[in-house]
């Protein structure tokens, strides 16, 4: 029996291991690691960056893991879509700010996500850094993703079968980043026809390959939800935020890239 629990223990230590180390930290309600004046204070220092360059809309990504967990070339591990709006306070008044639309995994359901929409002090209270990738894209794709996002087309692009590695050349899962980079597209090539997105994405956009090792992957699907394979062939590539940036600067889609930091 005890052999039996520490070698339980072991394997479940390498799995939880092995989910951070993919594309983790995109749920809504993780522990803060910050105080509050802290994250205010932050948020409010990237609303007040991105609005002095004009934004309208722009990619957003945050740390929600230690970096030491986080493998080689993936520097970021949740990534959204902030919009400009009229933001209405509890008092009823509205006021300008940033909406961020993200993905998020349900916190009883990792391996099912939804469409939430947040604001900056939301999206950046659980981040075990204070460091935010911001990508702003040229006036005319900004223009085109906010259309996506008014008609509520960036909806019907919504995968709910969640994976942390999803392959973004396939719609078999979906996570936060992939998402993000369907909502480009869509804007991009103007359709929200999945299969010319998805097309287009084998194209033209180059996936982070992600370095863990087959063990741990059987491990990781055996034990949790949120880590399927399926969608995987000859190793696994997933979006992630520094991917969609090399692909946006490859095709002259960004007005300006910045990181932003305590």
């Amino acid at each position: 029996m005890k052999r039996k629990l520490i070698h339980g223990m072991t394997v479940a230590m390498m799995v939880l291991g092995m989910a951070a180390t993919a594309e983790a930290g995109s749920g809504a309600n993780a522990e803060p690691q910050f105080a509050a004046e802290e994250i205010i204070e932050f948020s409010k220092k990237v609303e007040k960056t991105v609005a002095s360059k004009g934004a309208r809309v722009f990619i957003l990504a945050r740390v929600g893991r230690p970096a030491s967990e986080l493998p080689e070339g993936i520097h970021f591990t949740h990534t959204a879509i902030g919009v400009y709006s009229r933001i209405k306070t509890a008092d009823g008044r509205e006021v300008p700010g940033y909406a961020i639309y993200n993905l998020y995994q349900r916190d009883k359901e990792p391996d099912v996500s939804d469409l939430v929409v947040d604001y900056p002090i939301d999206f950046f209270s659980g981040v075990y850094e204070l460091k935010a990738g911001i990508v702003i894209p040229t006036p005319e794709l900004q223009q085109r993703i906010l259309q996506v996002i008014a008609s509520n087309r960036h909806r019907s692009l919504h995968n709910s079968n969640y994976s942390v590695i999803a392959n973004p050349y396939n719609s078999k899962y979906q996570n936060c980043t992939e998402h993000t980079l369907d909502v480009i597209n869509a804007a991009i090539y103007q359709t929200d026809d999945m299969q010319v997105i998805k097309g287009n994405t084998k194209a033209y956009f180059d996936a982070q390959k992600v370095h863990i090792s087959p063990f741990k992957l059987l491990a990781g699907s055996l034990f949790m939800p949120d880590v399927k394979t399926s969608d995987q062939k000859g190793g696994i590539k997933t979006s992630t935020y520094t991917t969609i940036a090399s692909y946006l600067d490859k095709y002259d889609l960004v007005q300006e890239k910045l990181v932003i930091t305590q």
